[in-house]
């Protein structure tokens, strides 16, 4: 099968089999931010932004997502250019080994965009689906009130959506 996707921005051709997950397809085709974590979507590791819910790529259908727009976390910033979010996990010592970390700052940025002000519940709550093995989550939460923060210190949070 074959199909167009627009992931972060760009407008892609993939080729698939028809019962591929988008995990493996998005890693196929060199998107290697989206890690392979438990392949149950219990981990989080695979977490994209499915026409902006965060979704576990592991359990969607490559299929389903044709004319869908997917974001990986290289789709908010890079590292040249990070976002917001992204400066804010890293000045709060929360990246450690680094491989939940794109799921983390996915599953914030989500949280972000409908709860600019989240309470440290409402936090946890959304964070609740991704897991990190190397440590516990008092940095990861810290970082996400650090985003929040400094969201919210930019007018109508233009920051949040990457504009200037």
């Amino acid at each position: 099968m074959n199909g167009k996707f627009v992931v972060n921005g760009k407008q892609y051709q993939f080729n698939f089999n028809s019962d591929e997950r988008l995990l493996f397809t998005l890693r196929n085709h060199g998107f290697k931010e989206v890690k392979n974590g438990c392949l149950e979507g219990e981990c989080g590791a695979c977490l994209i932004l499915l026409n902006g819910k965060p979704v576990n790529s592991c359990q969607v259908f490559t299929a389903s997502a044709i004319g869908k727009d997917i974001k990986t976390v290289k789709g908010i910033g890079n590292l040249h250019e990070p976002h917001v979010i992204q400066e804010a996990f890293v000045e709060a010592g929360a990246v450690q080994c680094g491989y939940c970390t794109p799921g983390m700052i996915l599953a914030t940025y989500a949280l972000l965009q409908n709860k600019p002000k989240p309470s440290e519940s409402e936090i946890k709550n959304a964070l609740d689906g991704n897991l990190c093995r190397c440590t516990g989550y008092v940095k990861i939460i810290e970082a996400v009130k650090l985003a929040a923060e400094r969201l919210n210190g930019v007018k109508e949070n233009k920051a949040l959506y990457g504009e200037k």
